[in-house]
C-alpha cells in the first residue's frame, strides 16, 4: 500500500483526497520507450533526480514533438505515497505544455493542484520536499532536450526549498515592508511556513541560510543606511521625524528630552530614570520601556501622576505616539 507512510488517523487527516487517491492509484504512473517515441515521431526524454534528504527517486519519461510540445509524459518513483502523488500530478501539469512552459511549474503549482481545499495545505511541512523532488526533475529533462544544465533554470539561491522562496526575495521582502520577525517572513512569502527548516538550525535539514540570520543581517544593514541618510540631513540642516531616527538616534533625543525638562524635576525629591528600550508597537505607538531610580522607585505616583507628566512631556516634544511603560 502507498500509504505506509501514513501513521494514525491524526496524520491521515494531514493529507488531501488527491493525495491519498493518487498514492493508490496514480493517473501517470508507467514507462516510456524508444519505440513510442518512434511512433509518434517524438523525442525521448528520460530524467532521473534523486532526493538526499529522504532517499526518495523519480525518474520522469517526455515525449517531446518538434514543436516542443510535450505529447506524453510518465513516472517511475522510488519512495513515499507523497512522492507517488507529486510526481503523477507533476507529470499532469507537464502534458500538453512546452517544455519552454514545463520548466517554469514549481513545487507550488504540484502541491496547490493537489488540494481539496484552496486554503489547506495538500501535505503536512514534512512532506513538501516530495513535491520539491518533482519540480527539480522537471528541470533535469528540460535541461535535457535543449541542450542545457539544469543550474540554468535556477540563477537564485533558494532558502525555503519547500516553497521555493530565494535569497534576494526575502530580503527584499523585508526591505519594502520593514518586517520585523520571521513570523511576519513566512506571512508574506510562506517560507518556514512547512518543513520549518528554513528558518532557523536544528531542522531536519541542515541549510545555507537562515531565515533569522537573513532578518538580522537586513535589519542591520537598513539600521545602517537610516543612520548614514539622517546624518546626510542632520550635515544640511533638515529635521528629521522621530519615527524615521534609528534606535540609537531616538534615544539620543529622548534622553536630551529628559536632561532638560524632566531629570531635574526627579532629582529634586531624590529620585532619577533611565531608558531601557525603545519599540514600535502593533497599535500604532512608540513604546518607551523605562525604570524608576532612587526615590521615584517606591513613590506610590510613580505609576500615576509622576507617569503622566513623563509621558506627556515626551509627547509634547518629541511625538503624540509615545507611550511610557515603567518597568
Amino acid at each position: 500500500m502507498a500509504k505506509h507512510d501514513l501513521v494514525g488517523g491524526a496524520l491521515w487527516d494531514a493529507y488531501s483526497k488527491k493525495v491519498a487517491e493518487r498514492m493508490d492509484n496514480p493517473t501517470h504512473l508507467g514507462v516510456l520507450t524508444q519505440k513510442d517515441a518512434d511512433e509518434k515521431n517524438a523525442k525521448l526524454i528520460i530524467a532521473d533526480y534523486g532526493a538526499e534528504s529522504c532517499g526518495d527517486a523519480v525518474r520522469l519519461y517526455w515525449l517531446v514533438d518538434s514543436n516542443d510540445t510535450i505529447i506524453d509524459a510518465k513516472f517511475k518513483s522510488f519512495g513515499c505515497g507523497t512522492a507517488i502523488a507529486s510526481s503523477d500530478m507533476m507529470v499532469e501539469l507537464c502534458l500538453n505544455k512546452k517544455v519552454q512552459d514545463a520548466v517554469k511549474i514549481t513545487n507550488i503549482d504540484v502541491e496547490k493542484a493537489l488540494r481539496d481545499d484552496p486554503d489547506t495545505p495538500a501535505v503536512p511541512g514534512q512532506k513538501m520536499h516530495c513535491s520539491v523532488m518533482a519540480y527539480d526533475v522537471i528541470k533535469k529533462a528540460a535541461g535535457m532536450y535543449l541542450g542545457k544544465d539544469e543550474s540554468e533554470f535556477e540563477d537564485e539561491i533558494i532558502v525555503c526549498e519547500c516553497a521555493r522562496v530565494s535569497l534576494a526575495t526575502i530580503r527584499e521582502v523585508i526591505r519594502l515592508n520593514d518586517l520585523k520577525t520571521v513570523e511576519e517572513i513566512t506571512q508574506y512569502t510562506k517560507a518556514g511556513a512547512f518543513c520549518k527548516s528554513c528558518i532557523k538550525p536544528g531542522g531536519h535539514e541542515q541549510r545555507e541560510y537562515y531565515l533569522i540570520d537573513i532578518l538580522k543581517d537586513v535589519r542591520a544593514e537598513m539600521e545602517t543606511q537610516k543612520l548614514k541618510e539622517n546624518a546626510q540631513k542632520i550635515a544640511s540642516g533638515e529635521n528629521i521625524p522621530f519615527d524615521q531616527m534609528t534606535v540609537i538616534q531616538k534615544i539620543k533625543t529622548i534622553n536630551a528630552t529628559i536632561d532638560e525638562h524632566i531629570r531635574p524635576m526627579l532629582m529634586m525629591d531624590g529620585g532619577d530614570m533611565e531608558i531601557l528600550d525603545i519599540k514600535d508597537s502593533s497599535d500604532g505607538h512608540i513604546d518607551i520601556y523605562i525604570r524608576y531610580m532612587g526615590a521615584c522607585s517606591g513613590c506610590a505616583s510613580a505609576s500615576t501622576g509622576t507617569l503622566f507628566a513623563i509621558e506627556g512631556i515626551l509627547q509634547q516634544q518629541i511625538d503624540s505616539k509615545i507611550r511610557v511603560l515603567p518597568i
